[in-house]
């Protein structure tokens, strides 16, 4: 089981407080702190927590937060062979806000991440000879992510694309996809529909479908995800937690998913065990602090009611 990864690495410089601010509202914080970070980043740590041998293609700064991603990649035991330290960018960064809630607001500056390229992908092509799944997300330029799709393509990988941060996507990258993960606000973004019911949700997954998309899981927060194929259409719930960040969700779920479909899991189980990892993920503060690791997972399964 090998899934690689292709996306963003950053620092999350993390400030928590009571509520998040209005427009021109200064408020005082509870706490900062510096973690590691990024959708790519987070992905490949989720990935390798879930079980999954895991190689990373990034690109960071020569920078300290760059030195620091690097190590906490390595810790985990990920393959960062891939992994170029840019001598003249800065590395990524993302700025986010946490209420008590849980809720959270995230501004991202790129720094290397913008310049991962295809040339860099190219680099390491025999790669897509031996992995059993692909991981994508948005927060490295859309050439790169169609180019890497392209390339999965001609050696039979398939590939998972996390549509995050949200954006509209050509038809030929949508139609190159096996899974499209979207969240309620990148399904609204793909579709023009809001996904805030169980019927609502499925007309969007059937747009998706109508453009190409194998299968569509659109993640719905505390309520599980629906999966849509050409087999079945069937919400997948999320077991019931008390949400303390809502930070790493996503990056959980993508992470486990991947995991999940490398030991050649059916769809609908993939899908309930990332459901899994996305909800114990939100239990604690941070991003990859937060991330659970295979047996936390498969024993918040082994819980559900049958």
């Amino acid at each position: 089981m090998s899934v690689l990864v292709i996306g963003s690495s950053n620092t999350d410089l993390i400030v928590q407080l009571e509520n998040l601010p209005s427009p021109g509202q200064t408020v005082m914080a509870d706490a900062f702190s510096t973690l590691p970070g990024g959708k790519g980043a987070n992905q490949a740590v989720a990935a390798a927590r879930a079980g999954a041998f895991v190689t990373f293609i990034a690109r960071i700064g020569s920078d300290a937060f760059g030195l620091r991603a690097m190590r906490c990649l390595e810790t985990e035991g990920i393959d960062t062979t891939f992994v170029l330290r840019d001598p003249d960018l800065a590395s990524g960064i993302a700025s986010i806000l946490v209420d008590r809630r849980g809720e959270n607001v995230i501004a991202v500056i790129p720094g290397a991440n913008a310049a991962l390229s295809p040339v860099q992908v190219d680099a390491a092509a025999t790669l897509f000879e031996r992995v059993s799944i692909c991981l994508l997300q948005l927060e490295t330029p859309l050439p790169t992510v169609l180019h890497a799709t392209g390339l999965a393509k001609e050696h039979g990988v398939p590939v998972i694309l996390n549509p995050a941060p949200g954006r509209k996507l050509p038809p030929r990258l949508l139609s190159d996809l096996f899974i499209l993960t979207p969240n309620e606000t990148e399904t609204e973004i793909l579709t023009g529909i809001l996904p805030d019911s169980e019927k609502t949700a499925r007309q969007a997954a059937d747009i998706l479908m109508d453009l190409g998309v194998k299968n569509v899981v659109i993640t719905l927060g505390a309520r599980g995800a629906l999966l849509a194929s050409a087999r079945e259409t069937v919400m997948v719930p999320a077991p019931t937690v008390d949400a303390r960040d809502t930070t790493g969700a996503g990056d959980a779920f993508n992470g486990a998913l991947a995991a999940a479909l490398g030991q050649a899991r059916s769809l609908a189980d993939a899908v309930a065990f990332a459901n899994c990892a996305g909800a114990l993920a939100v239990t604690r503060v941070g991003a990859q602090s937060a991330l659970p690791r295979e047996t936390q997972i498969r024993a918040l399964m082994d819980q559900r009611p049958h």
